[in-house]
């Protein structure tokens, strides 16, 4: 049962905001090192991004999603209403600026600039993140087995050859495939892929769902209080015990508040002053739980940006990205689509009993999540925006955020991820 708390008069060391992945990893770092811990969710059993997700742990994404060129064609893909990229046009005026950065970040030297910070998060993942799975009891269902990106073209696989290259550079580990290795790995796969890419350091889980109940009932025990309301702003009036303040009144303090509420954060923190760019980029996915398919590993479809993952609950076959803010219904057409895609490159998957699903990704227009202190109140610390990598990135947010909890130096370089990037 969740616990619920009157917790006016009591201050915790830390209340953190937000009952998703990031959150939880947050918490459970926090409880390690003896901190007490209040966690705060609307609904910590309802469902969130950190349940719908592919499932992949993408240490080997650390390139930002804006490469040279792309925002051309995501104006192409724009007119494909089922296509990789929809903007709900009602949206736009909101989503105008986030735009606008995102096109910036094509440039030569701030790509550079932000595949080296993605890179320095992801090449220590697993130094982070299995210890937190051998602590929950979640290491026998994290498959080390890699994935495989998969090209239909021997143009799209040559286009792609430049970026390979820097992320080779960046400490990537991948191989080149031919058509034959590709067969060879995934039969299932239909035989229409010149080329493919085998990295070598992805992994996936079984059930990203699972993965957070396992790690909330370990907070649980770890002592974490759980208290459920919306948390509508934060309150640093009273300097030594800031405040979350849900749409009840209820102030629930803690010596230093952390805000790791995914797409929702924006709001958080512009209400003590801290502006940010952050957008819901809305992603589909169907789960086929009678698949009657072999697949080993997760599978990315370069050309038609959407992958499929063989979790323990059926394959998920997800992607897509829509831009219609926090509020606009799905569109489950837009999962359809997706099915479509994987029932003509995986030949014979059967479909009974799919699910469909849509979230929200909290995505920063440079695709880097903002880890830090908030320039204008030193006791909040800010854990949000990570994209597609929330679940790659948990572990090792937690582990950053419990360095800044306890006043110790980070791992690594926090600048690049600070809030402060977006006063411009």
């Amino acid at each position: 049962m969740t616990q619920q708390a009157e917790v006016s008069s009591k201050v915790s060391d830390v209340v953190v905001v937000g009952g998703g992945i990031v959150g939880l990893s947050c918490a459970w770092s926090a409880l390690r090192e003896g901190a007490t811990v209040t966690m705060v969710d609307r609904d910590f059993e309802g469902d969130r991004a950190s349940h719908g997700n592919a499932g992949g742990i993408a240490v080997t994404e650390t390139t930002p999603i804006a490469v040279s060129g792309m925002y051309t064609k995501a104006l192409k893909w724009l007119f494909d209403p089922l296509g990789p990229l929809s903007l709900d046009w009602k949206h736009l005026p909101s989503a105008l600026p986030w735009l606008v950065a995102f096109q910036r970040c094509g440039n030569k030297e701030r790509f550079r600039a932000i595949s080296l910070a993605l890179a320095q998060l992801n090449d220590r993942v697993y130094q982070d993140i299995v210890p937190m799975f051998e602590d929950i009891g979640a290491m026998k269902q994290l498959y080390r087995r890699g994935a495989m990106t998969v090209y239909e073209t021997d143009e799209a696989f040559a286009a792609d050859q430049r970026e390979w290259t820097f992320k080779r550079e960046l400490g990537v580990r991948w191989r080149a495939l031919s058509q034959a290795e590709v067969q060879a790995l995934e039969p299932s796969l239909a035989p229409v892929f010149r080329h493919g890419v085998f990295l070598e350091d992805w992994s996936h889980i079984g059930d990203p769902k699972q993965l957070v109940t396992q790690l909330r009932d370990r907070v649980r025990a770890l002592g974490a209080t759980f208290v459920s309301g919306t948390v509508t702003r934060l309150d640093m009036s009273a300097s030594l015990a800031p405040a979350a303040v849900t749409d009840t009144d209820e102030h629930i303090r803690g010596r230093r508040i952390v805000v790791a509420t995914g797409a929702w954060s924006a709001a958080l923190a512009e209400s003590i002053g801290d502006r940010v760019l952050l957008d819901s980029e809305r992603g589909y996915n169907t789960t086929l739980p009678e698949h009657g398919i072999g697949l080993s590993r997760e599978v990315i479809f370069a050309e038609r940006k959407f992958v499929a993952t063989p979790l323990d609950i059926g394959v998920r076959i997800g992607g897509a990205a829509e831009f219609a803010g926090l509020k606009a219904p799905p569109n489950y057409k837009r999962s359809d689509a997706l099915l479509a895609l994987g029932k003509r490159f995986l030949p014979g998957i059967n479909d009974a009993g799919a699910v469909k699903w849509m979230g929200h990704r909290p995505a920063t227009p440079d695709s880097l999540p903002v880890i830090g202190r908030s320039p204008r109140a030193s006791s909040v610390i800010y854990a949000f925006g990570h994209g597609h990598l929330g679940l790659t990135q948990s572990a090792t947010t937690g582990a950053l955020v419990a360095d800044l909890l306890a006043g110790r130096t980070p791992g690594i370089n926090l600048e690049p991820y600070s809030i402060s990037r977006f006063r411009n």
